[in-house]
């Protein structure tokens, strides 16, 4: 079913007063609290320019609080400034007087970020839409405001009040990089190019079984490839790494029985490594899957894995690729992840790539410009792939259904 929401193409912004909700949640220096990758900071730098007529809020949270990068979003500020060419200000409060003031202050053309929206206790939990609505946060800035472009879409499986709670009282239309990142998961999810291919890797293991489980089972894939941390309880399920198997606990287990459930019912989509690289005294070293030991480190696909995985990939009509497939921050390991990427860059049909991991070494090679969609969201788009119910995205079609009319 294709998603149905309002973008800006259908409201008016000029001389309005707009919260600009993004997800600008960026790596740290732990020591000089300086941000280490801008890219989610840059993505959004298409909506800023095209609100340039309003009077822009913009809202986001940096991590969590108790943790080290739980910091306020001052540096942020300075980085936005890089990609817009109004002024930018920013203030060290979310809901009080002095954040009120500076909204009341703006003018046509500025951007006012407000400070780290989880230093509001509220904003840290996740409540029914409703509720939210009648949060302190949201209580607090909506009567300042004319209208709400949700522009986050890595945390779109979330449901905090600034994510969800203002389109049950104001017009919520999706910012561009919200609109690129749906209209593309769309196009791989609801009439994929043939032969569709997925490709999943990463450490995560847990949150990529339900994405294999949904592409294969309702036809969406036509092959899935694994490597990375994904593929161990599958090879385990074929009879490799024994030891291993005693050796885990419950959920490692559980994992493993499922990854045996998905081979039984679609064992002919599912492609696994025929040989790994493991380190071996530093150094890579090439083995068949059938020369494996418990005490191997394995720590990439193999070069005969590599051919054939990027025979599927080159001649595909879809390509999601979705984590690394082996541990490339190590010298010599990269050669699998590097290897999709450019092999994707090639390929004739459509590309989509997660960020994080994969779209930081897409940038470092030279290819974000031959890869289709690069998306934001790591635990977002795992979500939406797997098909579970994305907050956010359920708040904008309700929006519009509230607001459409209206907005029209």
């Amino acid at each position: 079913m294709p998603f149905e929401f309002l973008t800006l193409d259908e409201v008016e912004v000029e001389g309005k007063t707009l919260f600009l909700r993004v997800d600008i949640n960026s790596p740290i220096d732990p020591s000089t609290e300086r941000i280490l990758d801008d890219s989610r900071i840059k993505a959004i730098s298409p909506t800023l320019q095209e609100l340039r007529a309003a009077r822009i809020v913009l809202g986001s949270h940096q991590s969590r609080p108790g943790r080290y990068d739980f910091t306020s979003l001052q540096a942020h500020a300075r980085v936005v400034q890089m990609y817009y060419d109004g002024p930018v200000k920013f203030v060290d409060d979310v809901i009080g007087p002095k954040a009120l003031q500076a909204i009341e202050a703006l003018r046509p053309g500025e951007v006012l970020v407000l400070d780290n929206l989880r230093k509001v206790e509220e904003e840290n939990l996740n409540v029914p839409p409703e509720e939210a609505a009648r949060t302190r946060l949201v209580e607090a800035l909506a009567p300042h405001l004319d209208l709400v472009v949700n522009d986050a879409f890595a945390t779109a499986h979330r449901s905090q009040p600034s994510l969800i709670g203002f389109g049950e009282l104001l017009p919520m239309v999706a910012g561009r990089l919200m609109q690129r990142e749906l209209e593309a998961l769309q196009r791989v999810l609801e009439d994929p190019e043939r032969p569709c291919v997925f490709v999943l890797g990463g450490a995560k293991v847990e949150d990529r079984m339900p994405v294999i489980d949904r592409v294969l089972r309702e036809g969406i894939a036509d092959r899935v490839l694994l490597g990375g941390l994904v593929q161990h309880p599958f090879l385990m399920a074929n009879g490799y790494l024994p030891k291993r198997l005693e050796e885990l606990d419950e959920e490692g287990r559980r994992l493993v029985d499922e990854a045996s459930r998905l081979l039984e019912a679609h064992g002919d989509r599912i492609s696994l490594p025929v040989d790994l690289a493991l380190d071996v005294g530093g150094e890579r070293v090439e083995v068949g899957v059938g020369r494996l030991t418990d005490e191997t480190n394995i720590y990439d696909i193999g070069l005969n894995t590599i051919v054939r995985y990027m025979e599927e990939v080159k001649e595909a009509g879809t390509v999601v690729a979705e984590g690394p497939l082996g541990m490339f921050e190590r010298r010599g390991f990269h050669i699998g992840t590097k290897e999709l990427l450019r092999t994707m860059a090639e390929c004739r049909g459509f590309t989509l790539i997660g960020g994080g991991h994969l779209g930081a070494m897409a940038s470092l090679l030279g290819l974000e410009g031959k890869i289709d969609h690069i998306s934001t969201g790591g635990g977002a788009l795992l979500t939406l792939l797997a098909g579970a119910p994305m907050p956010v995205i359920q708040a904008l079609e309700r929006a519009r259904g509230r607001w459409g009319a209206q907005q029209g």
